[in-house]
């Protein structure tokens, strides 16, 4: 059982990033785009490389964040899977495109992308985006939702949390990056994401998404 239990710990440890969904037709701009995430902090949930393989992931392995490309060489393109986001899944999605013509932005705006990057891209582009689109989700829903209570959801789970475990989960609500939290909070970044973990474990849960819409459902 101990076994068992360390092991689920060090499979949620990996997990406790931002997780991003990379949806791109071109294998080599995917995985430039994989190895930019990863060096500024973020996890790769999956790759898909056209609307089918989309839905897959968006089902079998939801993320935080869609970066999706426009194009993807098939007849539903990144603004279809938009669409299916906003109407399915309710996630923050980024185009990240070649096409900067009016006639596709027209049409991109139409399903509200949280956020608009034009290649060629930089890491950059990417953080501040992500960063951006986190925020601006986190807050439409807090607007949205009551405040959160710590003596509440202990109540609901067998473990409680710490103190310290709910102002990490208050951070993840509002939108914050495990390194604006470890700002924050005075620690360092890998102190943050063993309290990640153990949040994970407490709520039985594998992703931010996931604690998200469990907690949304206590209140």
């Amino acid at each position: 059982m101990f076994v068992s239990s360390l092991k689920h710990k060090i499979i949620l440890y990996s997990m406790n990033e931002i997780r991003i969904l990379i949806i791109e037709d071109d294998p080599l701009i995917a995985a430039d785009i994989k190895n930019c995430l990863n060096n500024i902090d973020f996890a790769v949930s999956g790759v898909a490389y056209n609307y089918n393989d989309a839905i897959n992931e968006l089902e079998m392995n939801t993320p935080d964040v869609v970066l999706t490309d426009i194009n993807l060489g098939n007849e539903k393109d990144g603004i279809d899977t938009g669409d299916l986001i906003n109407k399915e899944y309710q996630l923050p999605f980024i185009f990240l495109t070649s096409h900067a013509d009016r006639a596709t932005i027209d049409r991109a705006k139409k399903v509200k992308p949280a956020g608009y990057i034009v290649k060629p891209f930089d890491e950059r582009d990417l953080l501040v985006n992500i960063e951006i689109a986190l925020y601006n989700f986190a807050q439409r829903n807090i607007s949205m939702q009551p405040k959160l209570s710590f003596n509440l959801i202990n109540k609901r789970i067998s473990k409680p949390l710490s103190e310290r475990e709910f102002e990490v989960l208050q951070s993840i609500y509002e939108g914050k990056t495990n390194q604006q939290m470890a700002e924050s909070l005075y620690v360092s970044v890998n102190t943050v994401k063993t309290h990640i973990a153990n949040l994970y474990l407490k709520l039985e849960v594998s992703s931010r998404t996931a604690a998200l819409v469990k907690i949304r459902t206590w209140f």
